[in-house]
């Protein structure tokens, strides 16, 4: 974010004269990874501009992949390589397995009650377990596979419409509007119209969530600031909570007010409030925890997928060749008589490469959500004191020349006879995390992204209307500043 000279003069006024008095306080620190000078007061703030992923790349490459900066009066290392990622997210995966106190975590999970921003505790490893074993098993999200296969199929019917009259279709529209008719069958068991969140619609609403959270906050690293709400987040998170806080309860009355039918297919929901009811669980789990909990699958399920559709089209059309290879490799597989089926993806292998290059360049999260270190600790020589921030920036490992040959260009062949893999255990592509906190909805995800791509690409061919740009627009998910616009023509034989 890009700090006003009237906000930093604020800043300076009303800090200043607690500079000292931190100097007297501050702990020895010992040996600190390198990094950039601060200035005072700010620390390295006024380095970030609009796009931070973009900046602390190219303030890494002077500084090294293991990067000390402060933010305000809160010290940060940066982390830029995969053999640093590695050090941080598995061999010490334990004492840096928790998150900073977020004031996007206070406000937008009900207290710390989610799984994706709540500090590593007892209770966050019970609801681990919960996502693992009961809300997002393979059982459970084989048993969405037919809700799928409808929303796609209405899908693709909007788009043969759109062929027929040569008409530009708005895909990031179309694809967020199907990401959350998706998520809301898998989630709450029916759809929602936009107007039942809020006025702005389901997009909106959960775009401004992902951009709050990831804003910097000058009552973060200023804590005697954070009353004054300079930047006005507060406020803001605020007010979003209380959308989401409606609309969640909303969810539940519908819920109990359906019953429960146990012919019917238990949905994510359904499950939550069963375990609420039953009083069984061996922690506190109530309203509160579940809507926390829908929150972090609605965000997760909706603009990590259509941010990553989006960047995968883009690209495509980008680089016609490799569009035609993955229709080759569609048309062999799948034939040109039906529509790819969830059955078929393991045989897409090009797809796959497709799929971990777009992810390479253009990883939904670039910089992983911060962790944070629990106590004082020692990572490749240098002293880490306790309560520093982790900034893991996928974005740059993903550009690290010393792991990929030229790494600006959209190359899906540079994976073929590789074991790179983005789930977890190759540290050279982390989209979705490593160690302890790696997304538990990944597999939820993948299926979605392959499912949706595979559609576009096997169904249609595409005609872009206008230049493609890469602009970005930053947030906890980072999408298209510009809308990806283009004409669809039908190429099934159906």
């Amino acid at each position: 974010m890009a700090l006003t000279w009237f906000w930093l003069t604020v800043m300076a006024i009303l800090a200043g004269s607690l500079v000292s008095l931190a100097a007297r306080r501050r702990k020895k620190t010992g040996r600190l990874p390198p990094g950039p000078k601060g200035i005072p007061v700010l620390g390295n703030l006024h380095m970030l501009g609009k796009n931070p992923h973009q900046d602390l790349h190219r303030i890494a490459k002077d500084h090294g992949p293991i990067m000390y900066m402060r933010f305000g009066f809160a010290p940060i290392i940066v982390v830029s390589s995969p053999e640093a990622a590695e050090l941080f997210l598995k061999t010490h995966d334990l004492v840096f397995a928790s998150r900073p106190p977020l004031q996007a975590s206070k406000y937008l999970s009900w207290g710390n009650r989610d799984l994706v921003f709540g500090a590593y505790s007892p209770y966050w490893r019970d609801m681990r377990k919960l996502f693992t074993l009961e809300l997002l098993s393979a059982n459970k999200i084989n048993s969405f596979r037919p809700m799928r296969k409808e929303e796609l199929d209405l899908f693709v019917e909007s788009l043969k419409e759109a062929s027929r009259i040569h008409a530009a279709v708005d895909l990031s529209a179309k694809v967020a509007s199907l990401a959350v008719q998706m998520s809301c069958r898998m989630v709450f068991g029916k759809k929602y119209d936009d107007k039942d969140i809020d006025e702005r619609g389901f997009k909106a609403v959960i775009q401004e969530a992902v951009k709050l959270a990831a804003l910097p906050n000058l009552g973060e690293y200023f804590p005697f600031l954070g009353v004054l709400d300079l930047q006005g987040l507060t406020r803001r998170m605020k007010s979003l909570a209380k959308v989401f806080d409606k609309f969640f309860e909303k969810v539940m009355d519908d819920h109990v007010q359906a019953g429960d039918n146990p012919e019917q297919v238990k949905y994510i929901v359904d499950t939550m409030m069963s375990i609420m009811q039953s009083g069984e669980c061996d922690f506190q789990f109530d309203r509160r925890n579940i809507k926390a909990i829908m929150l972090n699958l609605l965000i997760g399920a909706t603009d990590t997928t259509s941010a990553s559709v989006e960047w995968i089209l883009t690209e495509l059309l980008r680089n016609p060749t490799v569009m035609k290879k993955l229709q080759k490799e569609l048309e062999q597989v799948v034939g040109l008589k039906r529509m790819v089926e969830e059955s078929d993806l393991d045989q897409l292998e090009y797809l796959d490469m497709v799929l971990k290059e777009t992810f390479r360049l253009h990883p939904s999260g670039p910089l992983l959500i911060p962790h944070y270190s629990r106590e004082d600790s020692k990572v490749n020589g240098y002293d880490i004191p306790k309560g520093t921030r982790v900034i893991i920036n996928a974005y740059a490992i993903g550009r690290d020349p010393n792991i990929w040959t030229d790494p600006e260009m959209f190359v899906p062949e540079r994976f073929i006879g590789s074991d790179i893999d983005f789930k977890g255990k190759h540290f050279q592509l982390i989209p979705f995390g490593a160690g302890r906190r790696g997304c538990p909805g990944m597999q939820m995800g993948l299926i979605q992204i392959r499912l949706i791509a595979s559609q576009l690409v096997h169904c249609f061919d595409w005609q872009v209307t206008n230049e493609l740009d890469m602009n970005e627009e930053f947030g906890l998910v980072v999408s298209r500043v510009n809308h990806l616009m283009a004409i669809p023509t039908f190429r099934l034989q159906i």
